[in-house]
């Protein structure tokens, strides 16, 4: 009796359990697991592509887009080349551009070059010139014509250098100006030979015996013009003399200008006949006086 309730009991507690476990879910597998990782990587994966193939369609598209405009423009470009309104426009404004470019580069050119210019003090003195040949100490110098003349100087208190110079003859009696040269360029020492035989140049205005002075200035500007601070100033200090050779004259026909007492070889045989004349009367006088007891 005691038997049958304790099976009976067990079997109530085994039927409890197995009603417990039908109701209530078991933990999933270890395959399971694997299983619905494989499933979210494989639909995150799906999700990944469609961005991918969506990207591709949005680029496919504007790269349409694109090609699109371009042959949009190139239609209107090949139709504004058979229009020649749009010719005429197109050139006037391409040179419309080019001049206004043009422009710009030159006011960019004057800009630069004005601020590369070095500033000059105004209180320094004009440029001028130190004569080497002849020497200041040497006095006043006396060239025939047909002789050359060499001339030879430095720079003095000169800041801006001239590009070229003119050498220049000077004279006031003819009221001639003779070029010895012209664009010289400049160098440390200047130097020139004048050749005064060079009668085509004196055609005009031939050498007279007189005067000159020796004038040196920027050929850039005129002789008059008053020089600023640093520039060369026109040199116009030194005077010389020029003369012309005379042509050969026998000495019994030559006349010397400033002898006025001079006398010819007639006037000497002349003279000579007449004192001894004189010798010979005042000889014979003496001795007939002498003769007659006068003495």
């Amino acid at each position: 009796m005691k038997g049958s309730g304790l099976f009976s009991c067990l079997s109530l507690v085994f039927l409890i359990l197995l009603s417990s476990s039908s109701a209530w879910p078991w933990p999933p597998s270890l395959g399971e697991i694997g299983d619905r990782l494989d499933t979210f990587l494989s639909r995150r994966q799906d999700n990944q592509d469609n961005e991918d193939n969506q990207e591709s369609s949005s680029s496919r598209s504007s790269s349409a887009t694109a090609t699109a405009k371009t042959s949009t423009s190139a239609s209107r470009s090949s139709s504004a080349t058979t229009d020649p309104d749009a010719e005429e426009s197109a050139s006037a404004s391409g040179t419309i551009t080019d001049i206004n470019a043009s422009e710009t580069k030159s006011a960019n050119s004057t800009r630069t070059s004005s601020t590369k210019t070095t500033p000059i003090d105004p209180r320094l003195p004009p440029g001028g010139i130190s004569l080497i040949t002849p020497a200041p100490i040497d006095g006043v110098q006396y060239y025939k014509v047909g002789d050359p003349v060499t001339f030879k100087w430095n720079y003095t208190s000169l800041s801006i250098t001239p590009s070229a110079i003119d050498v220049l003859a000077s004279c006031a009696l003819n009221s001639a100006t003779y070029t010895i040269s012209s664009n010289m360029s400049v160098e440390e020492t200047g130097a020139v030979t004048w050749d005064t035989g060079d009668f085509e140049a004196t055609a005009t205005n031939p050498f007279v015996v007189a005067s000159y002075t020796l004038i040196v200035h920027d050929a850039a500007k005129e002789v008059t013009d008053v020089p600023s601070a640093g520039e060369l100033g026109a040199y116009a200090q030194y005077v010389f003399g020029m003369y012309t050779g005379q042509p050969y004259v026998p000495l019994n026909e030559f006349r010397c200008a400033s002898c006025n007492g001079a006398l010819s070889i007639h006037e000497k045989q002349a003279l000579g006949v007449i004192l001894t004349t004189a010798a010979i009367t005042i000889m014979s006088f003496t001795w007939f006086a002498n003769g007659f007891g006068a003495f």
